[in-house]
């Protein structure tokens, strides 16, 4: 809990701060003077004034957002010999310039994360594949498991190299977002030659929440070995006699070869609500026993499925992602271009009906990931930095009123017609901007409460 919560403020005031720091470079760069740079809001715990400077440098108690007050006749008045150096007094293109430079620092920065992570290197899962759900996508393409995928491309470009799971997850989302077919070069699981095979994402309704999307798809995970992980105490595999460190070879007549297979063998282990007793052969200090394995019978939306209580599959197997300076680099822009498009096509969708709003997500969830990725180590925090930093710059650019986005907007309004937004207009869009992005928050933070987290079955 300590860590999450950390983790979960030094992202946030790292994010917000380089968010406000953009504003006040580009204002001091361009003559306006700042009054105060504030991270967080509320009771001041830190402030500061570097001598000689007019700006006053404030931490404040709750770090939930930031800002920068400018020299500004809309807000108090303002010397006569100080005029030049107020906001509102600044030519179109300078106030255009300090209201973008904040989301621009935000995908700077992803830039540079995406930058450090690719030059640094970052221990990812083999693009081995796991069994598919049965009648997925991947099933009917002909995958079975086992197959390692070393290229691969979206609809009619060419065959890239696939470097590891993550590269391969990455490409499907695309693939089922934009509803573009995936093509996948792969060496099956004996070695035996190499074959193409075609993912139709047209069978895919992006409408459903990410975990569904990847159901549908099929490949939910790399190859694991079916063994088991933790027990949980008095659970289903505790009352069975499973331990941790079994490794399943059969369940009722079917025999297992991987983890992800056995994960939905035990999902669908039930029949209408009531869950179906089978028999498992499972090795245990290189002995074969079989067991009797009742699982618990859990209500899912839609459906009722099967779990035991216990963690299923080993560690995948795993290889070093890292690049050169230069490809590190690029890797970084293509990554936040590519992240940045399809934060965009994905809102695009929402607001128009085409994808779920269940893909929202709020400060719950934010603090969960940022905890799990902490947890995990550097690398994969600072991916997650880069990530919410992406998500920060793009959803700051909309032409949304109160957000940045939408003082772009009246900016750009007053550049077509020459004149700016009267203050009766500007007080109306700022209310409704609002009020959208109240239902925006409470949507996200409805889905925080009703999301599944859970990570055993």
């Amino acid at each position: 809990m300590l860590l999450t919560i950390a983790a979960f403020i030094v992202a946030l005031g790292l994010l917000i701060a380089v968010h406000e720091y953009g504003h006040y470079r580009v204002a001091v760069a361009c003559g306006v003077k700042v009054l105060r740079f504030s991270v967080g809001f509320g009771k001041p715990l830190l402030r500061w004034q570097p001598q000689g400077s007019p700006t006053e440098f404030v931490i404040g108690a709750f770090p939930l957002g930031g800002y920068v007050r400018m020299l500004d006749e809309r807000e108090a008045p303002v010397a006569a010999e100080e005029r030049h150096l107020a906001f509102n007094t600044q030519p179109l293109r300078s106030r255009a310039a300090i209201v973008a430079a904040g989301p621009i620092a935000n995908l700077l920065l992803a830039v540079l994360l995406y930058s450090v992570v690719n030059w640094n290197g970052v221990e990812e899962p083999r693009a081995i594949l796991a069994s598919p759900v049965a009648g997925s996508v991947a099933q009917s393409a002909g995958l079975r498991g086992g197959e390692l995928v070393e290229r691969a491309a979206l609809g009619a470009e060419d065959l890239e190299p696939v470097r590891s799971f993550e590269d391969l997850r990455w490409l499907l989302t695309r693939g089922a977002l934009e509803g573009l077919n995936v093509r996948l070069d792969v060496q099956s699981a004996q070695g035996a030659g190499h074959r193409e095979v075609v993912l139709d994402m047209s069978r895919i309704d992006s409408r459903e929440a990410d975990a569904q999307l990847f159901r549908k798809v099929g490949i939910l995970g790399p190859w694991t070995r079916p063994v088991l992980g933790e027990v949980m105490a008095q659970s289903a595999a505790d009352r069975s006699g499973l331990r941790a460190g079994d490794l399943v070879l059969k369940v009722g007549q079917t025999d297992v070869v991987d983890g992800q297979q056995l994960r939905e063998l035990i999902r669908q282990s039930v029949r209408g609500n009531e869950p179906v007793a089978q028999p498992w052969r499972v090795e245990r200090g290189g002995q074969v026993i079989t067991l009797d394995v009742l699982p618990d019978a859990v209500i899912e939306p839609g459906n009722t499925v099967g779990r035991i209580g216990a963690y299923v599959g080993a560690a995948p197997e795993f290889v070093t992602v890292d690049y050169g300076l230069v490809d590190g680099l690029w890797g970084g822009v293509v990554k936040t271009w590519d992240v940045s498009l399809l934060t965009l096509r994905m809102m695009g969708r929402m607001v128009i009906g085409e994808a779920s709003l269940k893909n929202l997500s709020g400060p719950l969830t934010i603090a969960d990931y940022a905890g799990r990725s902490a947890s995990m180590g550097l690398t994969q925090y600072l991916i997650f930095l880069a990530l919410i930093s992406v998500s920060l710059g793009v959803l700051n650019l909309l032409p949304l009123p109160v957000l940045d986005g939408g003082h772009l907007m009246y900016y750009l309004w007053e550049g077509v017609t020459g004149r700016g937004v009267s203050d009766a207009w500007m007080e109306r869009l700022q209310r409704g901007g609002v009020a959208v992005l109240l239902v925006m928050m409470s949507i996200a933070l409805f889905n925080d409460i009703t999301r599944d987290r859970k990570s055993v079955v």
